[in-house]
């Protein structure tokens, strides 16, 4: 049997283990597909993205409602429990009749889902931590709610909201691996089709990569906390 087969354009490469061995990696494998490894972590790069910012979007307003509201709290969070707990596929299988069962409308549905758990909680402990007195500075300054929600409250929220981000980016990363069962897993299309083979080469990619782009994603969000937070000494991305 000859050497893996290399990927033809715009799919994932069908790999062939070797007769004699199966190595860990195969590095003339890895050679002669960088072009499709590349486009599959842009992919898993996108559909994070993606996800991600959807999930902030939701989860801003939905925590300050949350915030603002006790009566309401309890139920915006446990719609954001459920969620979270119900298994991916299961919501893969949910989302498919209606948004399509290849699309990438699918996965992004599934990915944003599990978002909102750790960025509603995150935003309503942020608001709950902002010190009373900062709030009556903004009282005396004339500031009306939105204003000081805008100008106050939320700039002080930063930290825990950076923090939620981090662990909301980093699992996400994972779960993009998940939505390979319909096509749209970036980097999970090489695991599944490495464990399909029987090749231990796409799959130790796979996870190499996935786990590099989650290191190289927490450092970015810790690092534009600290960007974002030099007024707030002692303060970083990663408190809470």
């Amino acid at each position: 049997m000859g050497p893996p087969r290399e990927a033809q354009p715009g799919s994932v490469a069908r790999v062939e283990p070797l007769a004699a061995s199966n190595p860990l990696v195969d590095w003339s494998w890895v050679s002669s597909n960088q072009g499709m490894i590349l486009s599959l972590l842009w992919e898993h790069v996108q559909l994070t993205t993606i996800a991600v910012l959807f999930g902030l979007l939701i989860s801003l307003p939905l925590g300050v409602v949350a915030w603002r509201l006790r009566l309401v709290r309890p139920l915006v969070v446990g719609v954001t429990e459920i969620l979270y707990v119900v298994p991916s596929i299961a919501v893969l299988s949910l989302a498919a009749p209606l948004t399509g069962f290849f699309s990438i409308t699918t996965a992004e549905v599934a990915l944003v889902s599990y978002t909102l758990l750790v960025l509603v909680r995150n935003v309503v402990a942020g608001l709950i931590s902002v010190p009373a007195d900062a709030l009556e500075v903004a009282r005396g300054m004339g500031y009306t709610a939105v204003q000081k929600m805008v100008k106050v409250q939320l700039p002080l929220a930063l930290p825990s909201i950076l923090a939620g981000l981090r662990v909301a980016t980093v699992t996400t990363i994972g779960l993009v691996n998940v939505t390979a069962f319909i096509g749209q897993g970036g980097l999970g299309r090489l695991i599944i089709d490495g464990s399909n083979e029987n090749f231990n080469t796409p799959i130790v990619v796979g996870l190499a990569l996935s786990v590099a782009l989650a290191a190289v994603a927490d450092a970015l969000i810790v690092g534009l906390g600290k960007v974002s937070l030099r007024w707030q000494p002692g303060r970083t991305a990663g408190a809470k």
